[in-house]
């Protein structure tokens, strides 16, 4: 009996479609393309029309069974996304365009790696990624977007899109993972770094002991109300001293406790049982994924220790190989994470602009290449 032909609807918002339907095509591995975290960012007003992201996801259906999906909002400016296109929208604007609102396909305010299309394995992927193509060029003419972006996805996502669209400008840049290498514990990782290195960690580690501070790690249900409470605070004086508001809201975190505790890993640093400083992180399968962090106190070395080391350990010790800690810093280098290529793909309407940023990006991706070379050999592992 042949199979039922596939239709593509677009969803104003995650709700449209269950949490068992949704999940069903999500990799274990990625606790931010759930439903659950998806739908928290909705649900708390942090992801909406006000806030410049509105819902638009793409979704696949083979009967009433949903066998692909992929995020998607239109975006009315480019906040939250780590992919800095304010030059592009500049050039457009000076130029008479203009550039808000876009399409992206994106995990908002996250700029984790992974897949950003899910498609069910017992479906054909190249049908699927034509009905998802005609969605999203359609969405950019009707609508009246001037271009379309998929933000870090996984090396497998992008080669298949650029394989489907060859006419997709494709971004680089640099990341730094943690990836085990064998290590077995946390000593066994500092025996595998040089000698200065490993001085420098022990060094770090000590100092925040030797300021009084305490720290542990709480999983799931043992994160309360008040610790998730104290947490956000926590986060939140990150973003009031650069002077801005956080992005997301005490009530999304609130419903990630309540919904996924078990994506969940809060690092609290303690002085005389009093909690002063967070780190919240997110494990999947195989991998630990650290996401946000805040301190009521200035502690030297304590960023490091609930960041980094915490994060390390916590591998070793549960089996994760690979710990993504987040955006930016050649100050993890120093400390074994590796330099790790991340791409972007992006589709521009207007021909000039087009041009103009395919030339661009083919030149910062050689500085790119060249720089992640470089950080690679800087390594402090020991030859």
């Amino acid at each position: 009996m042949p199979s039922s032909p596939l239709s593509l609807t677009i969803l104003p918002t995650i709700g449209a479609v269950t949490a068992s339907q949704w999940d069903a095509l999500v990799d274990n591995d990625q606790p931010f393309l759930r439903h659950a975290f998806l739908h928290a960012l909705e649900a708390s007003g942090s992801v909406s029309v006000a806030t410049g992201w509105e819902p638009c996801h793409l979704s696949v259906w083979q009967g009433e069974q949903l066998v692909a999906a992929m995020p998607m909002y239109r975006k009315h400016h480019s906040y939250g996304e780590y992919v800095f296109d304010w030059g592009w929208a500049e050039a457009l604007e000076n130029a008479g365009g203009r550039y808000y609102p876009k399409a992206l396909s994106a995990v908002p305010f996250t700029p984790v790696p992974g897949t950003r299309t899910l498609i069910a394995r017992h479906v054909d992927a190249s049908a699927v990624r034509t009905l998802l193509a005609e969605a999203w060029r359609e969405q950019c003419a009707s609508q009246a977007l001037s271009s379309w972006h998929l933000l870090f996805a996984n090396e497998k996502d992008v080669a298949a899109w650029q394989a489907q669209c060859p006419d997709l400008i494709t971004r680089e840049g640099v990341q730094f993972q943690w990836h085990d290498r064998g290590f077995g514990d946390f000593d066994g990782f500092l025996d595998s770094l040089t000698s200065k290195r490993r001085k420098m960690i022990k060094r770090e580690r000590r100092l925040v002991a030797d300021q009084g501070l305490k720290v542990a790690r709480l999983e799931g249900n043992a994160i309360t109300p008040a610790e998730m409470a104290h947490f956000y605070r926590c986060y939140a004086i990150t973003y009031h001293e650069r002077g801005r508001p956080p992005y997301l809201n005490h009530d999304f975190f609130e419903r990630l406790r309540q919904s996924m505790p078990d994506a969940l890993v809060l690092v609290q640093a303690s002085i005389e049982g009093r909690p002063v400083a967070a780190a919240l992180y997110f494990r999947g399968s195989r991998s630990l994924y650290g996401r946000y962090w805040g301190s009521e106190v200035v502690a030297d070395c304590l960023h490091f220790e609930a960041c980094y080391y915490q994060g390390i350990e916590y591998c070793l010790q549960q089996g994760l190989t690979l710990f993504d800690p987040g955006t930016q810093g050649e100050h993890k280098l120093v400390r074994g994470f590796a330099p790790q290529r991340v791409q972007s793909l992006h589709f521009i309407g207007h021909p000039g602009l087009a041009a103009g940023v395919a030339q661009f990006c083919h030149q910062e991706g050689e500085h790119v290449s060249a720089y992640r070379e470089a950080a690679h050999e800087a390594l402090p592992f020991k030859r």
